[in-house]
């Protein structure tokens, strides 16, 4: 047979195809992402409030260094002056005080005129930009202006001090050269000719360029253009408020809020430990999925899903079993083993239940065997009639009793069969399970390895049903007479890691993991319960299943009969347990 079905890890994918699975794995946190919407929305409502009376009026100064050549283009403003000290300046207290005094402000309000002030410098400019925020148009734009002319006034002065300084310094080193200058002049006067008078006239005219120099500084200092700047921009009342109002403002809000909400739901993605996607589920198992079963419609769903109202999950299970009948290593030895990671195992037995009756319309020959002989239900809740003497005749009747109880072995199987009716399906056949002592030496006896091995026939199929296999160790005794093994899980109730964990057990085990069979939460389950929150152990599983959740049919369970049978009873399997219903409501498992 051509192989059809043989990767052994999930295709690669290309990078958009990756971007847009990661995008709808975010669109499954509406609640995260509705709360991002909520808090921006909120924002945008107190940003358009706190805004809506709130005026800003702008003023622009341009600066000037003292000069006495504006039109040299060799002066270079920006060196002759800091205009970041400048900055700091305009909004220290000092230039405050100043303008306080011209608005008629009190020391009460001192704090609140600075408070509006703001002052910025546009890069590559000599310009201080003014911006003041107040509750009016009219005020804005006149403490603005104040706050102007306060700074070029404060400029003003801060430069006619620094000139007055320096003129005072050269006019003190001139005055006592100039009275030496002086009374050399007399001492020349009165002196005769010769060389002590013309080493005084030497003297002379090297006081009087010190003097001369002197001069210059001086008139130079005195001719400066000492103006601190001009005002470019005077401040105007502004037309409209500062905000960007309610609507732009809950659109901004609504904005914003979307992008947190998307990077809470990117950080919750990052962390949650189930599996994100079908590709995760691949990767962890190392296996394609072979099916997403849809959601019944009708409460938790049938377990034989053939004939009834809604045909997708019939049709669902077909398609899983074609996959199954084209994979080469299902095909060699056609033995499947259907288990669930933990928890609650009802819908790994309507898949185990389904894929019999899938394979039975292909016309096979299928054996279903219960191998949960913890808390076996399959008896009591599907269609059954009398079996026929077909499978493993040589573990079956009292003879093979008899001798299996020679050596020690435990009462399953028993030789008990049932014929299942899946309608137009056709029918399989159903080895029941049943409580056993010791589920361990029953699971790994002779007489089940020669049951499971009727798989060997030709056009013959085995379907094995087992326990969750992190709960108990019943599935891993199985493996390595099945092989081929089918997870069935709600990829939200279980972790990657517990994926990954199942893979390494059944390939320790000497089996081989064929695919997964995605399902949603049953009803009336919490998302997490059997793969987080609780973990399955074997005091708490018969608990859940004697939990009423389902109507059960009217008959008698196979194991209490064939445990209270007397000689002169008949033994369960004879046709007169059958039960008339072709379908049956799950009980919790």
């Amino acid at each position: 047979m051509i192989e059809t079905n043989r990767p052994a890890a999930a295709p690669a994918e290309d990078e958009p195809d990756l971007l847009r699975d990661q995008f709808k794995q975010l669109l499954r946190y509406r609640r995260l992402l509705g709360a991002g919407v909520g808090i921006g929305l909120l924002g945008g409502v107190y940003l358009g409030i706190s805004t809506s009376d709130t005026y800003v009026a702008t003023a622009d100064i341009v600066l000037r260094a003292p000069t006495d050549d504006p039109f040299n283009p060799s002066l270079a403003p920006d060196k002759a002056i800091n205009i970041g000290s400048e900055r700091q300046v305009a909004l220290s207290s000092s230039i405050a005080n100043e303008a306080a005094k011209k608005l008629g402000v009190t020391s009460k309000d001192f704090a609140g005129l600075r408070s509006g002030l703001q002052v910025t410098n546009p890069p590559q400019t000599m310009v201080l930009r003014f911006t003041y925020t107040a509750s009016s148009p009219k005020e804005a734009a006149t403490r603005a202006n104040a706050m102007t002319e306060a700074y070029l006034l404060k400029r003003q002065e801060s430069l006619d001090v620094t000139r007055d300084k320096m003129v005072k310094g050269y006019q003190d080193q001139r005055d006592p050269i100039v009275k030496n200058l002086d009374d050399l002049v007399k001492q020349i006067n009165s002196m005769p000719a010769g060389t002590g008078r013309d080493a005084a006239y030497a003297s002379k005219t090297d006081l009087q360029s010190k003097v001369n120099t002197l001069n210059g500084n001086i008139a130079k200092l005195q001719a400066l253009d000492m103006s601190p700047g001009r005002v470019t921009s005077p401040a105007t009342p502004p037309s409209g408020t500062d905000g960007p109002g309610i609507p732009m403002s809950l659109a901004l809000g609504a904005a914003v809020g979307l992008a947190l909400g998307l990077l809470a739901a990117w950080v919750r993605l990052v962390f949650d430990p189930a599996p994100r996607s079908e590709g995760d589920v691949a990767r962890a198992l190392r296996a394609p999925v072979l099916g997403y079963l849809p959601r019944p419609k009708t409460g938790g769903g049938p377990l034989l899903a053939a004939g009834e109202e809604d045909p997708r999950l019939a049709e669902e299970f077909r398609s899983v079993a074609f996959r199954l009948a084209y994979d080469s290593r299902f095909a060699d030895r056609r033995r499947l083993l259907v288990v669930a990671p933990r928890g609650s195992s009802e819908t790994a037995a309507a898949a185990a239940v389904n894929l019999a009756a899938s394979f039975a319309e292909t016309g096979k020959d299928v054996l279903l065997i219960e191998a949960d002989l913890r808390t076996p239900v399959l008896a009591s809740q599907l269609p059954t009639g009398a079996g026929r003497p077909r499978w493993s005749q040589s573990t079956g009747g009292q003879a093979a009793g008899g001798h299996s109880a020679a050596h020690g072995e435990s009462g399953w199987p028993d030789g008990r069969q049932l014929v299942v009716d899946a309608g137009e399906s056709g029918a399989f056949d159903l080895i029941p399970g049943e409580p056993v002592r010791n589920v361990a030496r029953a699971l790994t006896s002779s007489r089940a390895t020669r049951l499971i091995s009727e798989a060997d026939s030709p056009n013959s199929t085995v379907v094995v049903l087992a326990p969750p296999v992190l709960s108990y160790a019943d599935a891993l005794a199985l493996v390595d007479r099945v092989d081929g093994v089918l997870v069935v899980c709600d990829p939200r109730a279980v972790h990657r890691s517990d994926l990954s964990r199942i893979r390494e057990l059944i390939s320790g085990a000497g089996g081989t993991v064929l695919g997964a069979v995605l399902h949603a939460p049953l009803p009336g389950e919490k998302r997490g319960r059997s793969g987080r929150g609780g973990k399955a152990t074997g005091s708490d599983a018969p608990a859940q299943a004697s939990r009423p959740s389902a109507p059960q049919p009217l008959t008698r369970q196979p194991d209490q009969e064939h445990r209270q049978a007397e000689p002169e009873q008949h033994i369960p399997g004879d046709g007169t347990d059958t039960v008339a219903l072709r379908t049956v409501r799950m009980g919790r498992r």
